[in-house]
This record gives structure tokens, sequence and C-alpha cells, in this order.
């Protein structure tokens, strides 16, 4: 009871705080990289406990990438800094020492768009304690904030190509920067050029009854055939398959209101030194007797790769089925 009470209080700030900035005159555009936040707190905190308590929960492992990277960059900020344009980064967490103890999420309160979080307590024990119980629902806040945040940055210039809707009746939002690398009847490619690699986005749609089985293992078996015939290596003979020496991750969604299997891993390539992260989606589409995929991976092998597959699994999870 005393947790649902703190929830609906933190819902209740949240919305009405929104409301508020709604009316106001002029709200500064935000500012900063996605999945950057910023933490304010006295010096001491932030060398103690309390800053290693946030940086264990904030910076917990970005799932399915070759090498270890923390699922946000962290940039800490004394108080007494902590005024004029420094309040308009886009994701905030403050502490501050007060007898009125709590946690609360405040939107657009000194920016557009901006997530606040503001950690009371008459310590940094009782601050922690406040920190702790609500870490899942401030990442998950954060994470859908930049969610929205890339997709408004990709509508800037968002592509016309047609290529997946008149293939598979689906649309994706993503840049210009994606151009259509390879289309075959049931296999669509799609390629963004980065620094010393690309990002990639393939589709392709499966029978129904394509999973029957070990689930896992089927999906996986899968992927290295598709790969096999349509994602070949730099050399002869090689092409894309599933690292199995790391296990992937494995979850139940629902991408556009239908049951999806997430997998998450590296990819490798047969007969060759080459491997990434990748992102699987399986969507079961009933109505049209087919599980589509859609899938997205990356080779960037001197780059970090939590933003290139942040990037990827947003214009994923914009997936629109197109109506004819």
């Amino acid at each position: 009871m005393k947790q649902a009470l703190l929830l609906l209080l933190v819902w209740l700030s949240f919305s009405c705080k929104s409301e508020v900035n709604k009316n106001s005159s002029y709200v500064p555009t935000s500012s900063g990289n996605i999945n950057h936040v910023t933490v304010v707190m006295p010096q001491k905190d932030w060398n103690s406990a309390l800053g290693d308590q946030v940086r264990d929960g904030l910076q917990a492992i970005y799932e399915g990438l070759p090498l270890d990277e923390p699922q946000f960059s962290l940039v800490y900020m004394n108080p007494k800094a902590f005024t004029g344009f420094a309040r308009q980064n886009r994701n905030i967490v403050w502490f501050r020492k007060d007898s009125l103890e709590g946690f609360r999420l405040s939107q657009n309160q000194f920016a557009r768009p901006q997530i606040l979080a503001t950690i009371s307590g008459t310590d940094a024990e009782n601050q922690g304690f406040y920190f702790e119980e609500n870490t899942k629902l401030l990442k998950e806040t954060i994470v859908e904030n930049e969610r929205k945040e890339k997709l408004r940055r990709i509508m800037k210039s968002p592509t016309t190509e047609k290529t997946l809707a008149d293939r598979f009746g689906i649309e994706l939002t993503y840049p210009t920067a994606y151009k259509t690398f390879k289309d075959t009847t049931n296999f669509v490619w799609i390629q963004k050029e980065v620094q010393k690699g690309h990002l990639n986005i393939i589709a392709y749609s499966l029978n129904a009854n394509a999973l029957k089985g070990a689930l896992s293992e089927r999906i996986l078996t899968i992927r290295d055939s598709i790969g096999k015939a349509y994602v070949p290596g730099r050399l002869e003979g090689s092409y894309l398959i599933t690292e199995r020496a790391f296990r992937p991750y494995f979850y139940r969604t629902e991408l556009v209101g239908k049951q999806t299997y997430l997998t998450k891993g590296t990819w490798e390539v047969a007969n060759d030194f080459m491997a990434g992260p990748f992102v699987n989606y399986m969507i079961q589409d009933t109505i049209k007797k087919r599980i589509m995929v859609v899938e997205g991976f990356v080779f960037a092998p001197t780059a970090n790769k939590r933003d290139y597959m942040f990037e990827l699994n947003t214009i994923i999870n914009s997936l629109k089925e197109v109506v004819n």
C-alpha cells in the first residue's frame, strides 16, 4: 500500500508539472547527448556510498553488447553549478537535503523535453533509500524520454523509401542516411554508413509454424540460415551467424499489439573474424498467418556500440503496419 501510494504521488507530480509547463510562456529546448544523465549532489556524497549507489543503479550493463557498456553515461554536477544553462539538460537526477523526504518526477520543469527526478532526504542514507526504491521507474522513464528524443531527431530528415511497405506491408521510421542495400522477394536489407562501419536493418517473413519446437534454438537456427542465404561476409564462403559462446538474451514482448519474441546477442561471421551486437524481433502475425522478422545489427569494430544499438531499437520499435 505504501509503495502504491508513493508511485501515485510520483506520477501525480509528473502529470501536474507537465500541465503547468504547457501553460508557461516559454520553456527553452533541452540539451544533452542521447543516454546521458546529469547527477546533482554534493561532491562528498558523489565520492561516497551514495555516489556508488547511483552509479550501480544507472550504469547497469547494456544488454547484448560484445563488450560491457553502461546503460547511461553519468555527468556529475555540484549543486552550486546547477543554475542557468546547466538546468537545461534533458535528464537530471537531483539529490537535495530536505526534511520533506521522498522521490518526485517532474516533466519539462526547466526545459523541454526534460525529465527531472528530485530525491529528498535528511541525509545521504535516506536519499539512497528513496533512490533505490524508485530506480526501476526512473530508468524506464529516462529510456522512454530518450526514445522520443531520438525519434524527434530522426523526423528532421525521415526517409521516403517504401521498400518495406511494398514487400511486407510495414513501415519503419528511419532517417535518409539509411539506404536499401538489398531487396529480394522475401528479404530486405537497409544500411547506414558510419565511421569505419555500418548499421543494418534486415526484414523477412517466415511461415507461421516456423518456431515450433525448442523456441530459443529455433530462433538461432533461423538466424543462421538467413545469414547464410542473404548476409555474406568479406571472404568467400563466409556469412553471418549467431555467436554461441555467449548465450543470447531471450524475452517475450509485444510489438504493434502482437506477441513478439525478442532476442539480444552477438553475431559473428563463419570462416572470418568479424563480430558485433544484434537485436532480433520475431512478430507473430496471426492475421497474415506469418512471422514477421525485423533485426538490427552493428558492425563498428573500433567504436562503442550502445548508442548505435539504441538507435536501431528505436527504429524497430517505430514499426507500423501499412493499411492497404
